[in-house]
Protein backbone atom coordinates (compact mmCIF):
# COMPACT_ATOMS: atom_id res chain seq x y z
CA UNK A 1 0.00 0.00 0.00
CA UNK A 2 1.31 3.43 -0.88
CA UNK A 3 1.22 6.90 0.25
CA UNK A 4 2.07 10.30 -0.74
CA UNK A 5 2.58 12.45 2.65
CA UNK A 6 4.31 11.27 6.25
CA UNK A 7 3.59 12.19 9.39
CA UNK A 8 5.53 11.52 12.29
CA UNK A 9 4.09 12.06 15.40
CA UNK A 10 6.17 12.83 18.51
CA UNK A 11 6.09 12.86 22.18
CA UNK A 12 1.83 12.42 22.76
CA UNK A 13 1.30 11.92 18.95
CA UNK A 14 0.78 8.20 18.71
CA UNK A 15 -1.92 8.34 16.32
CA UNK A 16 -3.69 10.44 13.80
CA UNK A 17 -7.44 10.97 14.42
CA UNK A 18 -9.77 11.48 11.07
CA UNK A 19 -7.69 8.33 9.24
CA UNK A 20 -10.24 6.24 6.85
CA UNK A 21 -9.48 3.04 5.89
CA UNK A 22 -5.93 2.77 7.72
CA UNK A 23 -3.92 -0.48 8.09
CA UNK A 24 -0.84 -1.08 9.68
CA UNK A 25 2.00 -1.79 7.65
CA UNK A 26 5.82 -3.31 8.89
CA UNK A 27 8.41 -2.06 6.59
CA UNK A 28 11.66 -3.62 7.02
CA UNK A 29 14.96 -1.67 5.77
CA UNK A 30 18.29 -1.93 5.02
CA UNK A 31 19.03 -0.28 8.41
CA UNK A 32 16.89 -2.84 10.58
CA UNK A 33 13.06 -1.98 11.68
CA UNK A 34 11.07 1.59 12.02
CA UNK A 35 10.30 2.51 15.27
CA UNK A 36 6.55 1.35 14.71
CA UNK A 37 4.43 -0.17 12.35
CA UNK A 38 2.93 2.39 9.71
CA UNK A 39 -0.42 3.30 9.93
CA UNK A 40 -1.62 3.65 6.21
CA UNK A 41 -4.94 5.14 4.96
CA UNK A 42 -6.74 8.21 3.38
CA UNK A 43 -6.74 11.42 5.57
CA UNK A 44 -8.26 14.77 4.33
CA UNK A 45 -8.55 12.72 0.69
CA UNK A 46 -4.95 11.87 0.22
CA UNK A 47 -3.26 8.84 0.87
CA UNK A 48 -1.36 9.43 3.78
CA UNK A 49 1.33 7.71 6.07
CA UNK A 50 1.58 7.84 9.81
CA UNK A 51 4.78 6.45 12.32
CA UNK A 52 4.47 6.86 16.00
CA UNK A 53 8.71 8.40 16.33
CA UNK A 54 8.71 6.61 19.77
CA UNK A 55 6.65 3.94 19.28
CA UNK A 56 2.95 3.73 20.51
CA UNK A 57 3.52 3.85 24.36
CA UNK A 58 6.81 5.91 24.23
CA UNK A 59 9.34 3.35 24.30
CA UNK A 60 12.37 4.45 22.81
CA UNK A 61 14.61 7.34 23.55
CA UNK A 62 15.79 9.73 21.90
CA UNK A 63 19.08 8.88 21.49
CA UNK A 64 18.04 5.40 20.50
CA UNK A 65 15.99 6.14 17.67
CA UNK A 66 16.96 4.57 14.18
CA UNK A 67 16.29 7.73 12.08
CA UNK A 68 17.51 5.95 8.99
CA UNK A 69 14.63 3.20 8.67
CA UNK A 70 12.09 5.54 10.14
CA UNK A 71 12.52 7.64 6.85
CA UNK A 72 13.60 4.46 4.53
CA UNK A 73 10.25 3.16 5.18
CA UNK A 74 9.05 6.46 4.37
CA UNK A 75 10.27 6.91 1.18
CA UNK A 76 9.44 2.81 0.58
CA UNK A 77 5.97 3.76 0.66
CA UNK A 78 6.01 6.51 -1.73
CA UNK A 79 6.60 9.47 0.80
CA UNK A 80 6.89 12.32 -1.12
CA UNK A 81 6.47 14.81 1.35
CA UNK A 82 6.62 14.36 5.55
CA UNK A 83 5.23 16.67 8.16
CA UNK A 84 7.05 16.09 11.79
CA UNK A 85 5.40 16.79 14.63
CA UNK A 86 7.55 17.43 17.40
CA UNK A 87 7.48 18.91 20.80
CA UNK A 88 9.78 21.20 22.22
CA UNK A 89 11.38 23.54 24.92
CA UNK A 90 11.14 27.52 23.99
CA UNK A 91 14.18 29.64 24.62
CA UNK A 92 12.42 33.02 23.65
CA UNK A 93 9.51 34.54 25.83
CA UNK A 94 8.03 35.22 22.92
CA UNK A 95 7.18 31.49 22.11
CA UNK A 96 4.72 30.47 24.10
CA UNK A 97 3.80 27.36 25.53
CA UNK A 98 1.12 25.61 23.12
CA UNK A 99 2.10 27.46 20.41
CA UNK A 100 3.46 26.38 17.31
CA UNK A 101 7.37 27.32 15.52
CA UNK A 102 7.66 26.00 11.99
CA UNK A 103 11.45 26.19 12.13
CA UNK A 104 13.69 27.08 9.14
CA UNK A 105 17.15 26.28 10.61
CA UNK A 106 18.70 23.78 12.73
CA UNK A 107 21.51 23.83 14.95
CA UNK A 108 23.03 20.06 16.30
CA UNK A 109 23.92 19.76 19.87
CA UNK A 110 23.92 15.59 19.01
CA UNK A 111 27.06 13.31 19.75
CA UNK A 112 27.69 10.76 17.69
CA UNK A 113 24.03 10.17 15.63
CA UNK A 114 24.07 8.69 12.53
CA UNK A 115 22.27 11.33 10.63
CA UNK A 116 23.22 9.70 7.04
CA UNK A 117 22.47 6.95 4.57
CA UNK A 118 25.83 7.29 2.74
CA UNK A 119 29.26 5.89 3.66
CA UNK A 120 30.44 2.06 2.79
CA UNK A 121 32.45 2.97 -0.39
CA UNK A 122 29.44 5.45 -1.53
CA UNK A 123 29.89 9.75 -0.46
CA UNK A 124 26.90 12.16 -0.86
CA UNK A 125 27.38 15.54 0.58
CA UNK A 126 23.94 16.98 0.12
CA UNK A 127 23.27 20.72 0.33
CA UNK A 128 21.63 21.52 3.51
CA UNK A 129 21.92 25.13 3.80
CA UNK A 130 18.39 25.46 3.56
CA UNK A 131 16.91 22.43 5.66
CA UNK A 132 13.35 22.58 5.06
CA UNK A 133 11.38 22.75 2.40
CA UNK A 134 9.77 26.11 1.66
CA UNK A 135 6.68 24.81 0.19
CA UNK A 136 5.67 22.53 2.68
CA UNK A 137 6.38 24.95 5.37
CA UNK A 138 4.01 27.58 4.06
CA UNK A 139 1.38 25.26 3.90
CA UNK A 140 1.90 23.83 7.61
CA UNK A 141 2.16 27.70 8.36
CA UNK A 142 -1.56 28.62 6.55
CA UNK A 143 -2.65 25.64 8.19
CA UNK A 144 -1.95 27.00 11.78
CA UNK A 145 -3.44 29.94 10.64
CA UNK A 146 -6.44 28.83 9.42
CA UNK A 147 -6.95 26.89 12.40
CA UNK A 148 -6.49 29.69 15.04
CA UNK A 149 -3.35 27.56 16.29
CA UNK A 150 -0.78 30.77 17.06
CA UNK A 151 2.22 29.90 14.94
CA UNK A 152 5.69 31.87 13.92
CA UNK A 153 7.47 30.71 10.59
CA UNK A 154 11.09 30.52 10.83
CA UNK A 155 13.87 30.19 13.47
CA UNK A 156 16.02 27.81 14.93
CA UNK A 157 15.51 24.38 16.59
CA UNK A 158 18.83 23.70 18.32
CA UNK A 159 18.74 19.74 18.49
CA UNK A 160 20.08 18.12 21.47
CA UNK A 161 21.22 15.07 22.98
CA UNK A 162 19.18 14.45 25.78
CA UNK A 163 17.64 12.38 27.34
CA UNK A 164 17.90 14.81 30.37
CA UNK A 165 17.02 18.15 29.94
CA UNK A 166 19.27 21.17 29.32
CA UNK A 167 20.96 22.18 32.86
CA UNK A 168 20.89 26.39 33.59
CA UNK A 169 23.89 27.65 32.60
CA UNK A 170 23.08 25.37 28.60
CA UNK A 171 19.94 26.93 28.56
CA UNK A 172 21.10 30.49 28.99
CA UNK A 173 24.21 29.56 26.20
CA UNK A 174 21.49 28.16 24.00
CA UNK A 175 19.48 31.58 24.62
CA UNK A 176 22.44 33.67 24.32
CA UNK A 177 23.04 32.62 20.50
CA UNK A 178 19.54 33.54 19.17
CA UNK A 179 18.19 29.77 19.33
CA UNK A 180 14.52 29.66 19.16
CA UNK A 181 13.31 26.53 20.44
CA UNK A 182 15.28 23.07 21.73
CA UNK A 183 14.22 19.51 21.09
CA UNK A 184 16.12 15.79 20.67
CA UNK A 185 14.90 14.50 17.31
CA UNK A 186 14.26 16.39 14.43
CA UNK A 187 17.83 17.28 13.00
CA UNK A 188 18.06 13.87 11.73
CA UNK A 189 15.26 13.26 10.16
CA UNK A 190 15.60 17.03 8.27
CA UNK A 191 19.20 15.27 6.75
CA UNK A 192 18.40 12.41 6.14
CA UNK A 193 14.89 13.33 4.63
CA UNK A 194 17.36 15.64 1.81
CA UNK A 195 19.18 12.61 1.00
CA UNK A 196 15.90 10.31 0.20
CA UNK A 197 14.93 13.44 -2.25
CA UNK A 198 11.61 14.14 0.96
CA UNK A 199 9.91 17.42 1.63
CA UNK A 200 10.51 17.74 5.19
CA UNK A 201 8.93 20.13 7.55
CA UNK A 202 8.67 20.23 11.62
CA UNK A 203 5.56 21.69 13.05
CA UNK A 204 7.37 22.33 16.59
CA UNK A 205 4.64 22.32 19.54
CA UNK A 206 6.06 24.35 22.29
CA UNK A 207 4.99 22.81 25.81
CA UNK A 208 7.39 24.43 27.95
CA UNK A 209 9.87 27.53 28.69
CA UNK A 210 12.83 25.25 28.79
CA UNK A 211 15.00 25.92 31.91
CA UNK A 212 15.79 29.18 31.61
CA UNK A 213 12.34 31.09 32.83
CA UNK A 214 12.01 32.16 36.22
CA UNK A 215 9.12 30.32 36.65
CA UNK A 216 10.16 26.89 34.76
CA UNK A 217 13.01 26.18 36.31
CA UNK A 218 12.59 22.73 37.05
CA UNK A 219 10.74 21.29 34.04
CA UNK A 220 8.94 17.95 34.51
CA UNK A 221 7.48 15.40 32.50
CA UNK A 222 4.34 15.79 34.36
CA UNK A 223 3.80 19.53 33.11
CA UNK A 224 5.03 18.64 29.83
CA UNK A 225 2.52 15.70 29.59
CA UNK A 226 -0.53 18.66 30.53
CA UNK A 227 0.66 20.65 27.41
CA UNK A 228 1.07 17.36 25.10
CA UNK A 229 -2.13 16.67 25.94
CA UNK A 230 -3.39 19.93 24.84
CA UNK A 231 -1.14 20.38 22.14
CA UNK A 232 -2.56 17.17 20.66
CA UNK A 233 -5.24 18.49 19.34
CA UNK A 234 -4.23 21.26 17.53
CA UNK A 235 -1.49 18.70 15.56
CA UNK A 236 -4.81 16.72 14.79
CA UNK A 237 -6.54 19.61 13.49
CA UNK A 238 -3.26 21.62 11.98
CA UNK A 239 -2.10 17.92 10.16
CA UNK A 240 -5.50 17.81 8.04
CA UNK A 241 -5.74 20.67 7.19
CA UNK A 242 -2.04 20.61 6.29
CA UNK A 243 -2.60 17.58 4.30
CA UNK A 244 -5.91 18.64 2.12
CA UNK A 245 -3.97 22.02 1.18
CA UNK A 246 -0.45 20.20 0.11
CA UNK A 247 0.02 20.88 -3.43
CA UNK A 248 -0.18 17.74 -5.97
CA UNK A 249 3.29 18.62 -7.46
CA UNK A 250 6.27 19.85 -5.87
CA UNK A 251 8.13 22.75 -7.11
CA UNK A 252 10.93 22.75 -4.36
CA UNK A 253 14.57 21.88 -4.72
CA UNK A 254 13.77 18.47 -2.50
CA UNK A 255 12.84 16.02 -5.37
CA UNK A 256 16.18 16.47 -6.80
CA UNK A 257 19.03 16.79 -3.64
CA UNK A 258 20.76 14.41 -4.78
CA UNK A 259 21.26 15.47 -8.60
CA UNK A 260 24.89 17.11 -7.35
CA UNK A 261 25.54 15.30 -4.17
CA UNK A 262 26.92 12.01 -5.49
CA UNK A 263 30.85 12.46 -5.87
CA UNK A 264 31.98 8.36 -6.14
CA UNK A 265 32.03 6.31 -9.46
CA UNK A 266 28.49 4.05 -9.51
CA UNK A 267 31.48 1.40 -11.08
CA UNK A 268 33.59 1.50 -7.97
CA UNK A 269 30.63 1.72 -5.31
CA UNK A 270 30.28 -2.33 -3.30
CA UNK A 271 27.49 -4.57 -4.91
CA UNK A 272 26.06 -4.66 -1.31
CA UNK A 273 26.22 -0.88 -0.81
CA UNK A 274 24.53 -0.14 -4.07
CA UNK A 275 22.33 -2.42 -3.23
CA UNK A 276 20.80 -0.37 0.13
CA UNK A 277 20.94 2.41 -1.34
CA UNK A 278 19.03 1.46 -4.71
CA UNK A 279 15.65 2.94 -4.01
CA UNK A 280 17.71 6.24 -3.19
CA UNK A 281 19.93 6.72 -5.98
CA UNK A 282 18.14 4.65 -9.05
CA UNK A 283 17.05 6.79 -11.24
CA UNK A 284 20.64 8.38 -11.51
CA UNK A 285 22.50 5.53 -12.62
CA UNK A 286 19.38 4.13 -15.42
Amino acid sequence: MKAEIGIIGGSGLYSMPGFEAHEEIAVETPWGSPSDPYVVGTLSGRRVAFLARHGRGHRISPSELNFRANIYGMKALGVERIVSLSAVGSLKLEHKPLDFVIPDQFFDRTRGRVSTFFGEGFVAHISFAHPICPQLSETVYEACREQGVTAKKGGTYLCMEGPAFSTLAESNVYRSWGMDVIGMTNLQEAKLAREAEICYVTAAMVTDYDCWHEDHDAVTVADIIGNLTKNAGNAAKVVAAAVAAIPASRDCKCGSALSHALLTDPKTVPETTLRKLDLLVRKYFV
